[in-house]
C-alpha cells in the first residue's frame, strides 16, 4: 500500500516520481523535489544580481562621452585631451558594468583603469571629482603618500577602500560602483633599480600592494579605517568594478621625455614620428616606458592602460579659470561679499595681476586662491565688525597690489 503511495507522489513541476529524486518535498497541495529547488535557486540568485546591478546603475547619470566632456567644460577649463580620454574611459567601464552576464559570450570586457600625469594645479583632481558629480556615483580621494607596506607605520592600501565605503554610506553594492582618484601616485615610484639592505616600504611595496586592488579581487576591507587586527570585523569589497583613476606630477619626467625623443641635439630640430616637438609641453608624449623608468613597476602601469597628460596653465587659461567656470573664484568672493550685504567688485587689470603672479610663483590654478586671499583677507577680516557696511567694495589695481606686497605670501620665490 505504501509502495503505490509512494509511485503517485510526483514533482509538481518537473513530474518526477519520488523514487527518482533524493529529496522531495510536500506542501498543501503539492511537492517539489530537489533538482528543481537547486534550479529555481540559481534563478533567484540571478534575478537577485540582476535587480540589485539594475537599481545600483540606476542611479549612475550615465551621459555619452561628448556630453561628459561638454559638462566637464563647465567647470574645467582647457585639458580638452585629458576630458576626451576621460570621458571615452568613464563611459567605456560603466558600460562593461551595465552589460549582462551571459555564459555562451567568451568576449569579457577588461577594466580601463587611467593615469592623468600632469603638473600641479593643472586639474587632475578636479577633473576626477567633477565626472564622479556628473555621474552621481561614489567617489573618494586617497592619497598615495601615507601609504606604506603592511606591519610599517602609515596606511594599509585597503584603508583607501574604507573612505569610498564612508563616502557610499557602507553600501557595498554602491561601493563597487564607484570612482577612487589616487593623489600622489608619482611619490611611491621605486627610489633606484639597485637592491639596498633597507625595504622601501612606502615605495615598491605599496606599488605591489595597489595592484589586486586596481585588477580586481574581493578585498577585507576594515570599515572604519585604520590597521587591520584579528579582533576587527572586515566587510568584504570586489574591486572588479571600482575605476580607479591615478594622478601625479611627475616631477623630472620630462627630462626622460625629452631623453627619449632626443630633443636636445644641439644645432637641429628634434622631430618624432608625427612631426616636431613641442618642448614646451613634453608631457603630451609621455609614454609607459617613461613611467617605467620613472619608477612605477611593469606590473602597476600594465594595470594602468590608459595615459593621459594635462597640459601647463597658459596666463589666458589662468585668466578663463578665474571668471568663467560655474564654481569660479570671483563668483565665489561675490557670493561671500554678499551675505554680508556687500556688492563686490574687481577691476579686470586686478585680474591681469593675479595671473601674472600666479605665472611668476608658479603655483597653477590652485595659485589663484592663494593670491586671491592674500589680496581679500584684510577686507574679508573688518568688513564683518562693522557698524555701517558699505553697500559697495571695489577692488582696485593700487589696492590689490599693497594688499600684496604687505602680505606674507611676497616673501615666497617662484621656483
Amino acid at each position: 500500500m505504501a509502495k503505490s503511495t509512494e509511485e503517485q507522489i510526483k514533482c509538481s513541476f518537473c513530474g518526477r516520481d519520488k523514487r527518482e529524486t533524493a529529496v522531495m518535498i510536500a506542501g498543501i497541495t503539492g511537492h517539489i523535489c530537489d533538482r528543481c529547488i537547486q534550479q529555481a535557486s540559481r534563478i533567484v540568485d540571478e534575478e537577485m544580481s540582476t535587480r540589485l546591478r539594475d537599481s545600483v546603475l540606476g542611479n549612475v547619470n550615465l551621459l555619452k562621452p561628448s556630453d561628459i566632456s561638454l559638462h566637464l567644460d563647465e567647470f574645467v577649463i582647457g585639458q580638452n585631451e585629458a576630458k576626451r580620454n576621460l570621458a571615452v574611459a568613464v563611459y567605456n567601464h560603466y558600460k562593461r558594468i551595465s552589460q549582462k552576464d551571459d555564459v555562451d559570450d567568451d568576449v569579457t570586457i577588461e577594466k580601463s583603469n587611467m593615469i592623468l600625469v600632469g603638473q600641479t594645479g593643472t586639474g587632475k583632481t578636479l577633473l576626477a571629482k567633477t565626472i564622479a558629480k556628473i555621474l552621481n556615483v561614489p567617489f573618494c580621494i586617497a592619497d598615495a603618500t601615507v601609504l606604506t607596506e603592511a606591519g610599517y607605520v602609515g596606511e594599509d592600501v585597503e584603508s583607501i577602500l574604507s573612505r569610498l565605503l564612508q563616502v557610499a554610506e557602507y553600501n557595498v553594492e554602491a561601493a563597487e560602483r564607484g570612482i577612487v582618484f589616487i593623489d600622489e601616485i608619482d611619490k611611491i615610484s621605486r627610489k633606484s633599480d639597485n637592491p639596498s639592505i633597507t625595504r622601501d616600504v612606502s615605495g615598491e611595496g605599496v606599488q605591489q600592494g595597489l595592484l589586486k586592488l586596481l585588477e580586481g579581487s574581493v578585498v577585507g576591507v576594515p570599515p572604519q579605517g585604520g590597521r587591520k587586527h584579528p579582533e576587527q570585523k572586515l566587510v568584504q569589497v570586489n574591486t572588479k568594478n571600482i575605476l580607479f583613476i591615478c594622478g601625479g606630477a611627475f616631477d623630472g619626467i620630462d627630462r626622460l621625455i625629452s631623453r627619449r625623443l632626443n630633443t636636445s641635439a644641439i644645432g637641429y630640430r628634434s622631430k618624432t614620428e608625427e612631426g616636431e616637438v613641442e618642448k614646451e609641453n613634453l608631457l603630451q608624449y609621455v609614454s609607459p616606458s617613461d613611467l617605467r623608468d620613472y619608477g612605477l613597476i611593469p606590473e602597476l602601469i600594465g594595470r594602468l592602460p590608459l595615459i593621459g597628460f594635462l597640459s601647463p596653465l597658459t596666463p589666458s587659461a589662468l585668466r578663463r579659470i578665474l571668471t568663467e567656470p560655474k564654481n569660479a573664484l570671483v563668483k565665489q568672493y561675490i557670493r561671500l561679499f554678499e551675505m554680508e550685504d556687500i556688492k563686490l567688485s574687481i577691476d579686470k587689470d586686478v585680474l591681469d595681476f593675479i595671473v601674472e603672479k600666479a605665472m611668476e610663483y608658479k603655483l597653477g590654478a590652485r595659485g589663484l586662491r592663494s593670491i586671491c586671499e592674500a589680496i581679500m583677507m584684510d577686507a574679508m577680516y573688518e568688513m564683518p565688525s562693522m557698524e555701517e557696511k558699505p553697500e559697495e567694495f571695489k577692488v582696485t589695481l593700487d589696492y590689490a597690489k599693497s594688499r600684496f606686497d604687505s602680505s606674507t605670501f611676497r616673501k615666497l620665490r617662484a621656483a
